[in-house]
């Protein structure tokens, strides 16, 4: 999980930075885009490799899942991870709301997170001896 939110934090600053220099029409590096790119491939696989995790995980441990809020809340950045890839594809002059979808999706990403983070420390603490 940690890595999955230090490639958010990272995804943020290489986006800010996109949008700064193109509202100010000043022209960006050219590794600025590609890092924001892979950066966000990196943490849609890792959010979905926490999430066949997490399933099997808890499959294994309880046989059934829905023991915590934790599921609800992993499903909802899943969703809006998978959301602002699929808005991000999108983007061009002739999708302007591409772009806007994939900016909100990703403000809601810090509320998604830190519920995550809140309800994961549940799910740690019943795996702890």
């Amino acid at each position: 999980m940690g890595l999955t939110l230090f490639a958010y934090v990272l995804m943020a600053i290489s986006g800010i930075t996109l949008f700064s220099k193109r509202q100010r029409a000043i022209p960006r590096a050219s590794w600025l885009r590609p890092l924001h790119y892979i950066t966000g491939w990196i943490m849609v696989s890792l959010v979905l490799l926490l999430l066949v995790i997490g399933i099997v995980g808890t499959l294994g441990h309880y046989g059934s899942l829905g023991h915590s809020g934790h599921l609800i809340a992993g499903l909802l950045v899943v969703f809006l991870v998978l959301l602002s890839a699929g808005a991000a594809t999108q983007i061009s002059p002739q999708r302007p709301w591409a772009r806007t979808i994939h900016v909100y999706t990703n403000m809601l990403l810090l509320v998604g997170f830190a519920g995550v983070v809140f309800t994961g420390w549940d799910v740690v603490q019943k795996y702890l001896p």
